[in-house]
C-alpha cells in the first residue's frame, strides 16, 4: 500500500522587476525592485488509503470451520479483522462510523451462501438471511443506512461467498447499497468457497448438484449415474468415487458435502369451498404441477418435483403441504493447471475465479 502525503503548490508571480541604470559613464547603477505578490494558493491534498479490511460475519457450528479458517486466512495476512458485524446493516454502519479519512480500499466480507437458502449475513441486525427478495424488501422500508463518501471507484468490495455471482439481480442490490459518490467494484465468485482446507487454508471449487427425496436415497451407484447424465462433458470426475468422500483425501480430489433443502405452502379455505385431500406423493405432485402460483415458485428452485418428499395435512378449512430434499453437492477443487499439483491462488484479479461487476 503506498502512502501519501499532502503537497502545497504555492504559485508566486513577479509583477515586475525593474532594473534602471544610471551614469553609465561613471558604471553606477541603481535597482529598482519590486515587492513578490502572492496571488494564489492552491493546495492539492492527495488522500490516504486505508489498510484492507475483513468483516468475519458469522459463527461456526460444531460440524463447521469455515469462519475460524477465514479469520485465521486474513489474520496471516495481516489484514484488519472485524468480527462484530453479523449483517449488512453493521458493516455500512461500521464503514461509516470508522473513517479516519483514509478512504476504504479492499473490503472483504465472508459469508456463507446457499443458493437455496440464501446467506448466513443477515439484513439488518437479527434480520432475515440475505437474498435478494429479503434485502429488496428490507430497502423498500426506507430505514437502511446510506454509506457514506468513504470509499472510491477503484474500492474492491470482496464476497467471500459461494457462488453468489450467480444471483445477478442480488449483486444489483449491493452495488446500490455499497455505492457513495462513486460505485465501486463489488468482486464475487460462481465458484464455491472453502476455507480452512486440509491442503490449502483458502481455495474454491466448481460444484455439482443431484438430489434425492429425503430419508429415501435411491443409492450411490443410481446416484452417481444420474450426476454423469446430468454432468456429460465432466471426464475429470469420478462420480462413484466423489460420493463416498467427505473430504479431499489428495489435493484436486472430488468430494461430497450435503444439506437438506425444504419447503412449506399453506392455504385456508373459506366458506363451503372444499378442502383438498392427497391420498399420496403423486397426488401431491400433480396438484403442484397444475396450480400456476406453485409451480411457478417451484421453478425457481429449479429442483425437479419428484426428488421431493412430499406430505399434506388437511383439516377442517386448512391444507399444508410440506416437501424436502437432499441436496449432494460434488465439489472438484480448482487446481494450477500446470507445476505441481496445488489448488489454484484465490486471486481477486483472476478472471477464471471472480467476477468484477
Amino acid at each position: 500500500m503506498k502512502k501519501f502525503t499532502l503537497k502545497s503548490v504555492l504559485a508566486i508571480i513577479l509583477l515586475s522587476l525593474g532594473i534602471q541604470f544610471v551614469g553609465c559613464d561613471s558604471k553606477t547603477r541603481t535597482v529598482q525592485k519590486t515587492t513578490p505578490v502572492i496571488v494564489a494558493e492552491q493546495i492539492n491534498a492527495i488522500p490516504t488509503y486505508r489498510e484492507p479490511i475483513v468483516f468475519i460475519t458469522g459463527v461456526d457450528n460444531n460440524t463447521s470451520s469455515f469462519y475460524k479458517g477465514a479469520k485465521t486466512y486474513f489474520e496471516d495476512k495481516q489484514f484488519e479483522i472485524i468480527t462484530e458485524a453479523y449483517s449488512l446493516e453493521e458493516v455500512v454502519l461500521w464503514l461509516n462510523n470508522n473513517f479516519d479519512e483514509r478512504l476504504y480500499t479492499d473490503i472483504h466480507i465472508v459469508s456463507k451462501n446457499n443458493f437455496w437458502k440464501g446467506m448466513s449475513l443477515e439484513t439488518t441486525v437479527e434480520g432475515k438471511a440475505i437474498t435478494s427478495g429479503s434485502l429488496i424488501n428490507e430497502l423498500s422500508k426506507g430505514s437502511f443506512p446510506k454509506l457514506k463518501a468513504v470509499i472510491t471507484e477503484d474500492t474492491n468490495i470482496v464476497f467471500h461467498s459461494s457462488e453468489l455471482s450467480t444471483n445477478k439481480t442480488l449483486i444489483k442490490v449491493f452495488k446500490n447499497i455499497l455505492s457513495a459518490d462513486v460505485s465501486p467494484n463489488i468482486i464475487t465468485s460462481p465458484h464455491y468457497t472453502i476455507f480452512g482446507g486440509q491442503f490449502s487454508p483458502y481455495y474454491l471449487a466448481k460444484p455439482y448438484y443431484g438430489f434425492y427425496p429425503t430419508a429415501k436415497s435411491p443409492g450411490k451407484v443410481d446416484l452417481s449415474k444420474e450426476f454423469a447424465k446430468k454432468y456429460p462433458n465432466e471426464k475429470e470426475v469420478d462420480w462413484y468415487s466423489a460420493l463416498n468422500n467427505e473430504d479431499e483425501r489428495f489435493v484436486g480430489d472430488a468430494y461430497t458435502t450435503q444439506f437438506n433443502i425444504p419447503v412449506e405452502f399453506k392455504f385456508t379455505y373459506d366458506g363451503e369451498e372444499e378442502v383438498p385431500y392427497f391420498e399420496n406423493a403423486k397426488e401431491i405432485i400433480t396438484w403442484i404441477s397444475e396450480n400456476e402460483e406453485l409451480s411457478n415458485k417451484m421453478k425457481v428452485y429449479n429442483i425437479p418435483l419428484n426428488k421431493f418428499r412430499w406430505n399434506s395435512k388437511t383439516t377442517k378449512d386448512k391444507l399444508i403441504i410440506k416437501g424436502i430434499t437432499t441436496a449432494l453437492c460434488v465439489l472438484k477443487p480448482i487446481i494450477k493447471p500446470y507445476g505441481n499439483l496445488e489448488h489454484m491462488a484465490p486471486e481477486i484479479d483472476n478472471l477464471r475465479l471472480y467476477v468484477v461487476d
